[in-house]
């Protein structure tokens, strides 16, 4: 078949960074981070955890092709106080912090069902 392999969406060359950040000459406070080997999942909730910072002015991502696996960020601060990287990596702490609180509240869950429905489990 004449397709890539499927793992180089997702696994890097060995040539090749995870992310990268250039500096944007016109407008001040920005700039653009390249996520290699992501898509719009991971885009997405980094712009909109970005756009809950007060700090941050501006968050947008781009897709260039459907078969170029990397995204643009673009992030604008509102003071020159605060760098991208410092907000990009803020919001990345954050989700990790929702995304753990997140995988405690299913576990409680399936633990309180299993209790509360045990008892005629091993009867079906």
């Amino acid at each position: 078949m004449n397709a890539p392999e499927r793992s180089s969406t997702f696994i890097l060359d060995d040539d090749e960074e995870k992310i990268e950040y250039t500096a944007d000459t016109k407008v001040s406070n920005a700039g653009t981070f390249t996520l290699n080997k992501e898509d719009h999942t991971m885009s997405n909730l980094l712009r909109m955890q970005l756009l809950r910072d007060p700090q941050v002015k501006f968050a947008g991502y781009m897709h260039p092709h459907p078969l170029v696996h990397k995204i643009h960020l673009k992030i604008q601060t509102t003071t020159s106080q605060v760098a991208p990287a410092e907000t990009l990596s803020a919001a990345i702490e954050d989700l990790s912090n929702e995304t753990d609180h997140l995988i405690t509240q299913v576990a409680d869950a399936v633990e309180k069902w299993k209790r509360e429905n045990d008892t005629d489990m091993m009867g079906m």
